[in-house]
């Protein structure tokens, strides 16, 4: 469970109401995708008009408004619909640690293709900020590394390479190495 000076407000206002619940920042991209788990997100499973003071939201309200009492289905309304008020440095963090695996998906998948060597991370970056993208700390990735692409491809030459292989296995190394293989991508047929 996420400590109440660690978590931040989440606000959504509708039908001249307001409505707030405390939430863990980190978690909060996960909980915009449908994914909850109330005992380690939130902070209180509870929705208040006002979290600083403690008013708690009656119970008759969240039924019109999010037509449910559940906590954990109004807590995704809250956060996919409404605003989340980050401190200075949880945004700071936020932005550096999806900027750094927007950068890793791009060098992952990214070659250059006048020398079909990888493109360095640090090259990525420089590129990033020379286009000036800005990285939004809660879309996805892949969303992201669509637009980072399409910013610096005018700067650097750069190609995403997919690759399909055929991998025969001796039945006895099969279970050794299956583990490492589906790492490298996605299993389309065995």
């Amino acid at each position: 469970m996420v400590s109440i000076d660690d978590a931040v407000i989440a606000r959504f206002e509708s039908h001249g109401y307001k409505f707030e619940i405390l939430v863990d920042p980190d978690a909060a991209g996960k909980i915009r995708s449908g994914k909850i788990d109330i005992e380690n997100d939130l902070a209180i499973p509870e929705v208040f008009k006002d979290a600083k003071k403690g008013d708690r939201s009656n119970e008759e309200i969240l039924k019109e408004v999010f037509k449910t009492t559940d906590i954990g289905q109004i807590a995704i309304e809250i956060v996919r619909r409404g605003q989340i008020q980050l401190t200075t440095e949880q945004r700071k963090e936020m932005l550096e640690r999806k900027k750094k695996q927007v950068i890793n998906e791009i060098v992952r998948e990214a070659i250059n293709p006048q020398t079909n060597t990888p493109i360095p991370a640090i090259r990525i970056e420089e590129a990033m900020e020379e286009a000036k993208v800005r990285i939004d700390p809660f879309k996805s990735v892949e969303e992201q590394v669509q637009t980072v692409l399409k910013a610096i491809r005018v700067l650097i030459p750069i190609r995403i390479e997919k690759v399909r292989l055929g991998i025969k296995l001796a039945g006895d190394a099969y279970g050794k190495l299956y583990g490492d293989i589906s790492k490298f991508g996605n299993i389309l047929k065995e």
